[in-house]
């Protein structure tokens, strides 16, 4: 079964990785033209660049996962079309959102819906909390996907820096599938984003020729979302909550600081903790690479909370991912001596 399990990986990452490279290559002059992100107050470029290689990587992470599947023909190995049509729709928010702001409420509702659409498709035997009524916990995963989905639009302000997370979590997932701690089907899309955002990294890399847009962002936060959800369903919830660890602290961390100080937190802004870095003079290579170093210690720390029997020892691991996030995020919020 692992063996197989790998094989599958692979046959959706690496041609993942080849056709989002070509699609991002091929749309680029189109997106000049339509979706030019120009720069602003709240910017971290200082060119106009364009934005909406998203649809690339999500095209190709779709194309690849579906036709793996299609391919290995097993009923297990099958994922919801909700999760598809949810994703799809997002997408088209997204890129409206790029072309032409929406408005905060529709697009706030738009969203919603497709997170339901997602959360719907689960059967109701899949449980985090089975003493807690299922409305009520299908209620609060609504929110949190909700803000998942958000956060990681938030959190795609840098270049490479979608990918730093992106990959390090994709990739501990495709791990934890192979140790058959995660479903086949979450596994299949998890390696299929992993080689669709590799193959997006050469374009997004500083100074980037293009950015992922909310075309790409939220439906990545969607599926990335999803799938950790496969994870805390099979109680992993530790794993579930470390892979993902620095986005969640330092966007959570954010949003309370401004509505502590009565900001309009739906607006745009510059005070992430990687924000903070660049402007408290360390590089954007440097913000990115110490992002990244983070994530693979959470992935690891993940995988240990994944295979141990222990409960004490995966709250260990999350507490020790815990300290090493609020260090990072510390440094970053300090003024540096000298460039980073």
């Amino acid at each position: 079964m692992a063996s197989s399990q790998l094989l599958l990986s692979l046959a959706a990452a690496v041609p993942a990785a080849l056709l989002s490279g070509v699609l991002t290559w091929a749309i680029r002059p189109l997106l000049v033209r339509i979706a030019l992100a120009r720069p602003n107050a709240r910017s971290s470029h200082r060119i106009p660049t364009p934005q909406g290689a998203g649809i690339a990587v999500i095209a190709a992470t779709l194309v690849t996962a579906v036709a793996v599947i299609a391919f290995a023909g097993a009923a297990e190995m099958k994922i919801p079309a909700a999760i598809f049509g949810a994703m799809l729709f997002i997408a088209a928010v997204g890129f409206a959102d790029d072309v032409k702001s929406i408005p905060v409420v529709p697009r706030l509702l738009l969203q919603g819906l497709a997170v339901a659409a997602v959360l719907l498709a689960a059967p109701e035997n899949l449980r985090i909390v089975p003493a807690c009524p299922l409305w009520l916990e299908r209620g609060l995963l609504l929110l949190a996907g909700l803000w998942f989905v958000n956060l990681v639009n938030f959190m795609d302000g840098l270049d490479l820096m979608t990918v730093a997370e992106i990959v390090p979590v994709t990739g501990a997932l495709v791990l934890l599938g192979w140790l058959a701690e995660l479903p086949a089907p979450a596994t299949i899309a998890a390696a299929a984003l992993f080689g669709a955002m590799l193959g997006f990294a050469p374009f997004n890399r500083p100074v980037a020729k293009i950015f992922l847009g909310d075309v790409g962002s939220l439906p990545i936060g969607l599926l990335a979302g999803w799938c950790l959800l496969q994870l805390a369903w099979h109680q992993h919830i530790a794993a579930a909550l470390l892979l993902p660890l620095y986005y969640l602290a330092d966007a959570t961390v954010t949003l309370l600081r401004r509505v502590a100080r009565r900001e309009p937190f739906w607006a745009a802004h510059r005070t992430h903790f990687y924000q903070r870095a660049t402007d408290n003079g360390i590089s954007v290579s440097r913000v990115v690479s110490e992002v990244f170093a983070l994530n693979i210690l959470l992935a690891a720390l993940a995988i240990g909370s994944a295979m141990t029997s222990s409960t004490a020892t995966a709250i260990l691991f999350f507490i020790v991912g815990g300290i090493a996030t609020a260090l990072l995020m510390h440094r970053f919020s300090r003024r540096q001596s000298s460039l980073g």
